[in-house]
Parts: structure tokens; sequence; C-alpha cells
């Protein structure tokens, strides 16, 4: 979420104390630039990365893409992306290990790869693992959005963190001052640093009287705490930074709030408040869910009044199969609509924010009926200048030794049989996590494994 207090991100203590007496990084601005800066590109962009969740898989005979390389042809539910072939990459056969039969941990692994029995912790998402990295430059960390509960991000405890879901709220969070003013907040934040210190001068000195036990999990309360006080310093060094101006335009069209009744027009209002917030540098990763397996909304502007989950349930019923497939294109329509944004908005150095902007889109499960979650539908977008290469279907399952093609019966469509490869991988190792491993890499971790990658995703 923008709200600072509640982020998690790991950076040397020293770094965060050092920002109070005035080096910590600022946003980019316009005023930092030459004044010919129209001329002259930045020597450092930023890097900006999006994921977008969307619930219950898809109508997987009306999704796959049965064709590799750059001449495929876009199925059905995908067309409203063809427009953007050029910065595309759709992505089929990659499936996450550890949710493999365990549907409700799929939106929970999604961007962790974390192995989730009964009583496992969930370990960190990609999203803050790369908001270590860019942290230090924003405002907020990372920007959590969701329409229900359930939130993409996870800390490295394992934490889930709480989404923003009401545009307005949005807004207020990443370009308002905070409530009472900043000398309010100021005081409220030091507040809160001097009860921290205190808590953890109490526990270090209980802690030479723990077994090893205690101690471990004394480690792990520490972690939290050291955490909570350099988001709380550094919240009170950014309170000096003036918040980006927003343009009565910009204001008018994210500063409202829309009823869950007008899907599309809350989707496309996120995607702006998005942009505005990667435009603006006061955060550079972002994650918005759609909705979670159990409570994925209806879109009754299209005569969808069920739920995505009944919908997906569908059980061969041809009227729920065709409203699922209506669900999944109108869910892609407003994400080409994020990047038809994204690559009209100019960075600051004249070229499209797309450039610079990773935006995957997707699910944590395939086939919603049997909760099939291998062959995950996945489209990864933007960031040709991050050193992707886009245009072509990357098919991972046609990598294995023994796949024999995709079950196409004689009308050229494909067949129920499909379902299986939904269930199954074919391709052992392609695990989502390379993909992950891969945007982190990209956006300046350096680490060379993440979740359980066995390697980096070629792309």
């Amino acid at each position: 979420m923008a709200n600072i207090l509640t982020q998690s991100w790991r950076i040397d203590r020293r770094h965060a104390l050092r920002a109070m007496g005035g080096c910590i990084g600022l946003p980019m601005l316009e005023c930092m630039l030459p004044a010919r800066a129209s001329e002259q590109a930045t020597t450092v962009m930023p890097k900006r990365a999006a994921f977008i969740y969307l619930a219950n898989g898809v109508h997987s005979l009306n999704y796959q893409i049965t064709q590799a390389g750059k001449d495929y042809q876009f199925s059905r539910s995908l067309q409203p992306l063809e427009k953007h072939r050029s910065v595309i990459t759709p992505i089929s056969g990659l499936y996450h290990p550890g949710a493999l039969g365990h549907h409700h941990n799929c939106i929970k692994t999604w961007l962790t790869g974390g192995q989730l029995g009964p009583t496992d912790r969930n370990t960190i998402s990609v999203d803050q693992k790369i908001a270590e990295v860019t942290a230090e430059h924003t405002r907020y960390p990372s920007l959590e959005i969701a329409i229900t509960q359930d939130s993409l991000a996870w800390t490295v405890d394992g934490v889930q963190l709480p989404p923003l879901r009401r545009c307005s709220e949005i807004f207020a969070a990443l370009f308002e001052e905070p409530k009472g003013g900043k000398a309010a907040q100021r005081t409220v934040l030091r507040r809160k640093g001097s009860v921290l210190d205190a808590n953890l001068a109490e526990v270090q000195r209980l802690s030479s009287k723990m077994g090893a036990a205690d101690k471990g999990r004394l480690e792990q309360y520490l972690t939290s705490v050291r955490e909570a006080e350099i988001r709380t310093w550094r919240a009170d060094a950014w309170l000096d930074t003036p918040l980006p101006e927003i343009s009565a335009t910009d204001r008018s069209r994210t500063n409202r709030d829309i009823p869950r009744t007008q899907a599309g027009d809350y989707f496309r209002t996120v995607y702006d408040l998005m942009v505005l917030a990667f435009q603006t540098d006061v955060v550079r990763v972002a994650t918005f869910s759609l909705g979670g397996e159990g409570d994925a909304i209806a879109i009754p502007e299209i005569g969808i009044t069920e739920s995505r989950h009944q919908l997906s349930h569908h059980g061969g019923d041809p009227g729920y199969m065709e409203k699922l497939t209506l669900y999944d294109s109108f869910a892609i329509e407003q994400f080409s609509y994020f990047l038809t944004r994204l690559a009209e908005t100019k960075d600051l150095n004249g070229k499209p924010l797309l450039d610079t902007t990773m935006a995957l889109f997707g699910s944590g499960m395939s086939y919603g009926h049997s909760h099939g979650n291998a062959n995950l539908p996945l489209v990864l977008a933007g960031g040709e200048g991050l050193g992707l290469q886009h245009g072509s279907h990357l098919d991972l399952n046609r990598k294995a030794a023994d796949f024999e093609g995709y079950a196409i019966g004689g009308n050229g469509e494909l067949t129920t049989k499909h379902y299986h490869l939904c269930s199954r991988p074919a391709n052992a190792n392609a695990h989502m996590s390379n993909l992950l491993l891969l945007m982190a890499q990209r956006m300046g971790a350096e680490i060379d494994q993440f979740g359980d990658s066995t390697g980096v995703l070629p792309l």
C-alpha cells in the first residue's frame, strides 16, 4: 500500500538514518533536468514494474495460443492485445510447483513461488523484492491495490500487505498531504520511533536469557521491528519533500470513486492512477488484484451478473463458458488500455513510459473448473528499455521433449483434452519463478535465485 507506515523493505539502517541528514534519494523531477531536457537523455531513468492478477484462471480453450514464435495468431480472448503485438510476449507453459493441487494458494504464491502447506508461512513476493531496490528513490516503496481484501504483496516475513481499494483513497494516499498536516504527522512518526527504540532495547536485554528456539522467533520479531524503524525514519525524511503537482485533468480523471457495478470504469481509473504514480515517480512498483479466487466481481455492464468464481466452475455449460470468455476478453481489454496509456505518456527523456515499465498480466490458475494450475495464462509487456525483446509467443510447453502438441480437433479448435495440460505441466523445468527472477534482475535486484527458480527465463 502507498501508506509508507505499512510497508516492508530491507535497506541498511545506517543508510536510512543518514537520509535524515539530507542524503535521501529524491524523486526525479523535471526541475532537476537540464534546460534542454528534451534533447538530452537522463543518465539513469527510473525502472518500473506492475503486476496485474486475474482470479480463477481463464476459459482455456478460447485463451490458448497454439503457434509459437513471431507468426502466432491471437486467440479469441487475447484479441484486445493484438495492437500491442510488438511490445508484448504471451507466455505458455509456466507453473508454480508449490501451488499444484492447492487452488487456495494460487493468488498467494503467484508472486512468491512459495511452497505453502497447512502451516507454512509465505515468502517475500517479487514486487517487495524489487521494492528493496527502488524504495530508496521514491516517496512510497510500493503500491498495493485490490478490488477485495486479497493483496498480491507479501513481506520478507511472509505477511500479506493490506491493499487500497477506493480510487479516491488511492489518490489521497499518493498525492495529498497527510491529515492534520506535516507537523502532526512528524510528531506521530517520532513518537512511534521512540517506542520502537524502547522495544529494541528491551528485547535485546532479554535475549541473553532465551533458548535457541526462542532466539529464532526473537530474530524474526527483531527483523520486523527494525524494518518498521527504518520505514518510520524514511517517512519522516520525505515529509519535507514537496508532493508532485497534479494537473486538473489528471485530478478529475483519478480522484473519484466508481461503484463496483461499473467495473470497466473502475479498472481504467486504477490504471490511470498507476500511470500517474509512475509518471510522477512517487512509486516504481505496483500490484493490482482484480479479485480473489472466491470473490472476483461480476460485470453487469456487459451482461455478466454471475461472479467469476461461479463462471469458472462452468461444468461444460455453454452459457457459462461463453460468459467466462467475455469476462476474460473484458479484463484483457482493460489491460490493453493500461498499455496504451503507458505508451502515450512521456517519460522524462521524452520516450514512452512503457519503455521502462514492465507489466505482467495473468493468473495463478489456468482451468478454474478443476482448479488446474499448470500452463498459467501470462502476458509480459513493455520494458524494452530494460532489455526485454517482444513480438513472439514464448511457448515453454513445446520445449518439453515429450510434448505431442496441442489437442486441436478437426474444426481447427482446441478440444477438451487441452484441460489435461492445464493440470499437469508438460515442462517440469518451466517454473514461473524463473520469470519473476528475470523481472527482479531487470529492475536492479542483484539476486540469482527467487522462490523455486531454476534459472532466468530467456526473453
